[in-house]
């Protein structure tokens, strides 16, 4: 673990007033009276990795949910002081907070600013009250506007909005009107993601109950490249499959993930990936809070090996590195680069992956390859998941 290495930090915060119909994140209503026990339990947990830590710079922190701007911002900036304390950390990094657009104010977001919060992640989801009511989104639309000129107000220069698309009932012209609305506000960076239908939640129910349609993947498709081109002209650049940016404001902790870098993960559910091996803690808030007060908190050489509030590890061995460094690079717009890889891993991309095997997938054009590298076309990106099936372990060569 050299000094020059870079390390993201993600802190789970789980605490929603309501559930949305779409969502099966890790969050959790009716939890709020634990939310001073469960920050005293992120800190105790930060004292668990700090040491070892200490020999990475971190790079980005992010605050996820559930719903972030439930916190105090006290305890935002509680949880910052304690970072700048225990870990290797620069004074410019980039620090985001998910927020939901009904759960902030003016006060609330100046307090998060002087914090060092200077990112906010926005959770619109529509511009539309009927879509949002759909959706079970506790916000308006007007509140969505309101959030997002507050957050300008008091000082937020780079602020991400998230969208849903192929919603039951959304027409492309919905969507477009979607698209209009957002780009009017002129975010720094979008999230736009299609609606999936997870298993056992209420849209998910009502769509196989048979009271609301199921999706259309041919809309989903047209709705994506509608986007694609109309963000383009807005000056986005499109550099991650579901994620645009303006120039130089693409989101660095997520691309702590879609280059597979370290990073650690404080909190119920919350997921790691450092030294080889990658664990995620006990998804029980409660749990996670009680396991932690049974805890000591000195430091272990492989705390993720000893440490009471991880549910499952799993060793990630050459193969399986090779293989998601590919498939997570190949989401990124520049795609996997033939001198980084084998810079990193000692081998040329194509002793691992047969150039045949490449060229098919050019041939069908779902790859877009030169002699600098390969990267998904359009196309691919409408199949990406297909396309990424072909770099598993068990399919290389």
């Amino acid at each position: 673990m050299g000094k020059s290495q870079k390390l993201s930090l993600y802190f789970h915060i789980p605490f929603c007033l309501s559930k949305c119909y779409y969502c099966d994140f890790n969050s959790y209503t009716r939890l709020s009276w634990l939310i001073p026990q469960y920050i005293d339990a992120l800190k105790k947990e930060m004292q668990l990795y700090a040491k070892d830590a200490w020999e990475f710079e971190v790079k980005t922190i992010y605050f996820g949910g559930g719903t972030p701007s439930l916190l105090p911002a006290k305890s935002i900036a509680y949880m910052l002081e304690s970072c700048s304390k225990l870990f290797n950390m620069p004074s410019n990094l980039e620090v985001t907070l998910e927020a939901n657009p009904g759960t902030i104010d003016q006060s609330f977001l100046t307090q998060l600013r002087q914090s060092g919060v200077n990112r906010l992640s926005l959770g619109v989801q529509s511009f539309s009250d009927s879509e949002l009511k759909l959706l079970g989104r506790i916000h308006s639309a007007v509140e969505a506007r309101k959030a997002y000129l507050t957050a300008r107000e008091t000082g937020f220069e780079n602020i991400n909005t998230d969208l849903l698309y192929a919603l039951p009932w959304q027409t492309i012209n919905d969507w477009q009107n979607n698209l209009v609305e957002v780009t009017k506000l002129n975010p720094e960076h979008l999230s736009l993601y299609p609606l999936t239908l997870e298993p056992g939640t209420p849209l998910a129910n009502a769509v196989a109950s048979g009271s609301l349609p199921k999706p259309n993947a041919d809309l989903a498709a047209d709705m994506y490249l509608l986007a694609s081109d109309k963000l383009a002209k807005e000056g986005y650049n499109h550099y991650e499959i579901s994620n645009w940016a303006l120039p130089e404001k693409e989101c660095q902790h997520n691309l702590t993930y879609w280059k597979n870098e370290p990073y650690l993960g404080f909190g119920a559910g919350a997921h790691s990936y450092l030294g080889g091996y990658r664990w995620a803690n006990v998804l029980a808030p409660i749990e996670y809070v009680k396991r932690l007060s049974n805890t000591e908190t000195k430091a272990s050489q492989e705390a993720y090996f000893n440490n009471p509030l991880v549910d499952n590890i799993e060793h990630i061995n050459g193969d399986l590195e090779i293989a998601e460094a590919v498939i997570l690079g190949l989401r990124l717009d520049d795609g996997v680069n033939l001198a980084d890889f084998a810079h990193r891993f000692g081998v040329e991309l194509y002793s691992i992956y047969q150039e045949q095997q490449i060229n098919e997938l050019v041939e069908l054009g779902l790859i877009a390859k030169n002699e600098h590298g390969i990267r998904l076309t359009t196309k691919g990106k409408l199949l990406g998941n297909e396309v990424f099936l072909h770099f598993l372990p068990e399919n290389k060569g």
